[in-house]
């Protein structure tokens, strides 16, 4: 897979590719002569197949990555940001804003290979789970230009790693390494390169697709609407949530085929 999209990244000319492999969908920002910097192009190519993956019942899982293998992204693409204020237009609505917006329950891993810093790296926040090479780094040096990290950043970041980790990265606008990410868990896994990074997203968009896609859908959609919330009132959404799987076909499909030994065959429904 991995020399695959190397290859089309170097001939193909759109800022986002996509790969629709079974029940898994790549995204692979694709802009490595700017370290995949986001533009409003880019920006809105990766929302409308974050949009594709969405809307396809055939896919399970996604996998977010950046070709080249210097970057997963820089951020935002400064240089353009400053062109577009000289001219005048401004950048108007930020396209990524709308990432979280999308009601997307399907999970997304995103795979780091280098840099991710900035508004890439609040999109590698809003991924599920995230895996990097061993020379990756992690940063939001917004401050450093007079900016801060949006909501991805900020909330996102405070929610998933101490505090105190959180604000040191935020306040510092240092980047941390592959190590430092693992020690804090805001990645789950380090590899030494980019094939053995892309086999491990392989595996792990594998084990998803062994759960039930309803379960799986529910358990995110539970873990994101009610993490702001009291426990009480998290306690009591899910609750519903988990009747109704348990009433459905494949809430009898599990437990059966737990006893007759065997994979199970979903439906979803």
């Amino acid at each position: 897979m991995c020399r695959r999209v190397t290859e089309d990244a170097m001939t193909d000319q759109r800022v986002v590719l996509s790969e629709k492999r079974g029940a898994v969908f790549y995204i692979t920002l694709n802009r490595p002569h700017v370290l995949n910097a986001m533009n409003l192009e880019m920006e809105k190519a990766l929302v409308e197949s974050i949009q594709t993956f969405r809307d396809d019942d055939e896919l399970l899982v996604a996998i977010l990555t950046g070709a080249g293998g210097r970057a997963f992204s820089a951020g935002m693409d400064l240089k353009e940001v400053a062109r577009d204020d000289s001219d005048g237009r401004g950048r108007g609505q930020d396209e990524i804003r709308r990432f979280a917006d999308l009601e997307i329950w399907k999970p997304i891993i995103a795979a780091v290979d280098g840099y991710c810093v900035a508004g890439g790296f609040e999109i590698a926040l809003q991924c599920d789970i995230r895996i990097a090479t061993s020379q990756s780094t992690f940063g939001l040096p917004e401050p450093r230009w007079n900016l801060m990290a949006n909501y991805f950043g900020c909330h996102n970041l405070s929610r998933m790693i101490p505090l105190g980790e959180a604000m040191y990265i935020q306040l510092t606008g240092n980047r941390i390494g592959s190590q430092e990410a693992l020690r804090c868990g805001l990645v789950h896994s380090v590899h030494p390169d980019r094939d053995a990074l892309m086999k491990e997203a392989d595996a792990i968009a594998d084990s998803i697709t062994l759960c039930s896609p309803l379960a799986v859908q529910a358990i995110k959609q539970v873990v994101t609407k009610a993490r702001s919330l009291p426990v009480e009132e998290a306690y009591k959404m899910g609750i519903p949530m988990l009747r109704r799987l348990m009433e459905m076909e494949d809430g009898t499909e599990g437990p059966k085929a737990f006893a007759e030994k065997r994979r199970p065959v979903w439906k979803m429904r």
